[in-house]
């Protein structure tokens, strides 16, 4: 199939009729009826870079309305992007990643040494190496990490019509405005060398079984104690897991 090169005459501002090279569809307007490509790319320049980032941090769909909006009404606002509106709020997976990359980079500027996820080791075994990927790489690690909770959330709470990948969001969500909560506190640890992460870490678990209950049932005690549970048993079972694969390759390994 032969696309043809479009034509644009800037003295009248039309195109030609030719046909889209994304999708062979004809064209005789600004963009392709059929598939939105632009008949005649725009050269690449500063703006462009500029609105690529902004693209793919979606500032454009309110990064900071986003963080507002689940520090004040998490659970609302989660299940209105499960059900209705996915354009309000970021998408939660990159919102996730960047706010895990925010602390990681906050973490290794000011060189601290308690991390969200820590292991300390006699001598170097496959174990600690996957504990150092988890801390260089926390975007994907809590995605991961998410996975184990969703697992008991799903469990603690089968009688709600959720899937497992819609809890799955909701933790993208809530465990990424946990990163940047540890992130302020990594700042101010990293100004004041107050030893305060601990106080951080708690904060986090505390702001994720409130997010995590309201989204399930907020007029309910039990629904926050359920989250705080399923929280505390997913980290303990992803530790557990990494523990146990760490232990089995390097069983593996000396025989």
């Amino acid at each position: 199939m032969l696309a043809v090169t479009v034509k644009y005459t800037p003295e009248t501002g039309n195109l030609l009729i030719m046909n889209c090279k994304n999708c062979d569809y004809e064209v005789n307007l600004k963009y392709c009826p059929n598939c939105g490509q632009a008949a005649k790319l725009k050269r690449i320049d500063g703006h462009y870079i500029q609105h690529e980032i902004e693209h793919v941090l979606h500032f454009e769909k309110g990064i900071f309305y986003t963080v507002k909006e689940l520090l004040i009404r998490p659970g609302q606002n989660v299940r209105e992007f499960i059900s209705e509106n996915r354009v309000r709020l970021v998408k939660p997976i990159i919102f996730i990643i960047i706010s895990s990359l925010i602390y990681t980079v906050i973490n290794h500027f000011f060189h601290l040494e308690d991390g969200y996820v820590k292991y300390d080791e006699a001598e170097k075994s496959t174990t600690g190496a996957i504990f150092r990927w988890v801390q260089n790489h926390y975007g994907y690690s809590n995605i991961i990490m998410g996975i184990f909770i969703a697992l008991w959330l799903k469990l603690f709470f089968k009688k709600y019509d959720y899937n497992f990948f819609e809890i799955l969001i909701l933790l993208c969500f809530v465990m990424g405005i946990g990163m940047l909560i540890f992130s302020v506190f990594a700042v101010v640890v990293g100004l004041t060398h107050f030893k305060i992460m601990q106080i951080g870490g708690i904060a986090g678990v505390v702001y994720c079984s409130w997010a995590v209950g309201q989204f399930f049932d907020k007029n309910k005690i039990a629904s926050y104690l359920k989250s705080f549970s399923a929280y505390a048993l997913g980290m303990i079972t992803f530790s557990f897991a990494t523990l146990l694969l760490g232990f089995l390759v390097d069983l593996v390994l000396k025989h």
